[in-house]
């Protein structure tokens, strides 16, 4: 079991940040492609917006891009590829201050899952297979530029986190959900949720109050507690 966490790197040196920043308009989305024979892995973008002919242009001027290759296209999304002038490592050399724990965080037993280039940075979802390497990834990037995490939780490598919730107090969470409970304002009843279940009102409200400290202790608390040990 490992953690999944979602964060944002401001640092205006990642790849294409420079391209997120001239064309604001476009939504770009990333993934990291497989490394061929010692090459720079490719970068598969997906973009989103209007303004493909200013894209393409800043793909043709910022110092990150060797090639670009216009894959597919889809109403007012496309996808292209990347090929970069060398590894991100080798490119943030000047950068960073330890340049050589750069390198080592490419083998930190993580895995990106989603990448979204910001004007100003990185919005990241990856999957950690343990706290500590959580802690470094995290570490270094504070005292590089700037870190804020948006969500930690913990996760298989599949991403799907688990709960420890009983099977009735998921159910009394899902059925309140589905019913209107929690929204607002609210389009259902205590009493009529109970019903549903088939158990008491007090018992239901005892149930989803179990339900909620468990996910707070979970899910919340450690969130929090990562932002105390590494701020």
């Amino acid at each position: 079991m490992g953690l999944l966490a979602e964060y944002k790197i401001g640092f205006q040196h990642l790849p294409l940040v420079d391209v997120a920043a001239a064309v604001p308009a476009m939504t770009l989305e990333l993934r990291v492609g497989q490394p061929n024979q010692g090459a720079p892995p490719p970068f598969f973008v997906r973009a989103t917006g209007e303004s493909f002919r200013a894209l393409e242009r800043e793909f043709e001027t910022t110092p990150f891009v060797d090639e670009y290759a216009r894959l597919t296209r889809d109403g007012d999304t496309r996808q292209y590829q990347v090929l970069p002038t060398a590894s991100m490592a080798d490119q943030l050399d000047d950068r960073v201050d330890d340049f050589p724990r750069l390198q080592a965080l490419a083998t930190n037993r993580s895995v990106v899952e989603q990448i979204s280039v910001q004007p100003d940075g990185w919005v990241q979802q990856r999957w950690f297979a343990d706290r500590d390497a959580f802690l470094d990834y995290s570490a270094f990037w504070r005292e590089n530029a700037s870190f804020s995490l948006f969500r930690l939780t913990e996760s298989d490598a599949n991403g799907n986190p688990p709960t420890g919730l009983t099977d009735r107090q998921r159910e009394a969470l899902l059925t309140a959900y589905e019913m209107g409970y929690f929204d607002i304002p609210r389009t259902t009843s205590l009493d009529a949720v109970a019903d549903e279940i088939g158990i008491s009102a007090p018992a239901l409200s005892e149930r989803l109050r179990r339900a909620h400290a468990h996910l707070i202790e979970e899910v919340v608390a450690p969130v929090g507690y990562i932002n105390g040990f590494t701020g």
